[in-house]
């Protein structure tokens, strides 16, 4: 996750407080969803930016999750995201996620 978008993220938590902060995620890799995931909730694993030593907790979704995908309209998701889910690793991104809620 980049520095610009740590910063939002640091930024929306204390304007809004943690339990109010929802992040979906849209990355093609299962690794790099986890590190950002990561990022979010115990902090910036690199120790390079906003968030480095910052545990905000916050919960955090892939896009193609069972659990967030049931929030959508069926047919707005199926125009945005359909074709992605297709050739993504829904399984392992999926898996790599669940590290991260208790």
């Amino acid at each position: 996750m980049d520095l610009e978008n740590q910063k939002r993220i640091k930024d929306l938590a204390e304007t809004h407080g943690n339990e109010n902060v929802v992040v979906v995620l849209g990355g093609a890799e299962a690794e790099a969803s986890g590190l950002a995931a990561e990022t979010v909730t115990a902090g910036d694993p690199t120790f390079a930016g906003p968030l480095a030593g910052v545990q905000l907790g916050l919960s955090v979704y892939h896009i193609t999750e069972e659990a967030l995908k049931e929030t959508f309209d069926a047919d707005v998701y199926e125009e945005q995201v359909g074709m992605m889910e297709m050739v993504l690793p829904v399984e392992e991104i999926a898996a790599e996620m669940s590290q991260f809620r208790g």
